[in-house]
């Protein structure tokens, strides 16, 4: 048993399926980082300021995942190297195209829903309620997303 009281064969299993969507976070924050600083066109002011709001809180993910791999008892990987060869979400090679960002966004978020679904399966199996409620909330929150995006493209 680790210090939180789960399996620690079972945690690593844990802490390396967040260590993989820590990596897809970071490229998406990165790209959002991008999207926001480059935009241009006539939907600028209005995406601009959802931009800014969404890496602000891929910020906090970020963080909130590489904390919970450390309380799961294992070390964070932080180094951006090693985000792109883990990450199924690739860097952006665009900035500038409102439209095509936002269906990037919506590409990454459908990565991010599967992961963290088999995240919140394992960690429900193992009864490690701490992952399984951010995975919940995380879940949750990107659904919407998911509409609020697909409704602007529409």
């Amino acid at each position: 048993m680790n210090a939180i009281g789960l399996d620690t064969e079972k945690s690593k299993e844990l802490a390396d399926k967040l260590s993989d969507l820590l990596a897809n976070y970071s490229v998406l924050y990165q790209n959002v980082r991008g999207y926001h600083w480059n935009l241009e066109g006539d939907k600028f002011f209005e995406l601009h300021v959802k931009f800014e709001e969404l890496y602000n809180d891929l910020i906090l993910k970020i963080d909130a995942i590489a904390e919970r791999i450390r309380t799961l008892g294992f070390a964070s990987e932080y180094r951006f190297t090693e985000y792109l060869k883990l990450s199924e979400i690739k860097e952006s090679s665009q900035a500038t195209d409102g439209r095509n960002s936002v269906k990037e966004i919506l590409e990454a978020f459908k990565i991010l829903l599967i992961k963290q679904r088999e995240i919140l399966d394992l960690s429900d199996k193992i009864n490690d309620e701490g992952t399984n409620s951010l995975m919940s909330d995380y879940i949750r929150e990107q659904e919407i997303l998911v509409w609020m995006y697909s409704a602007f493209l529409n």
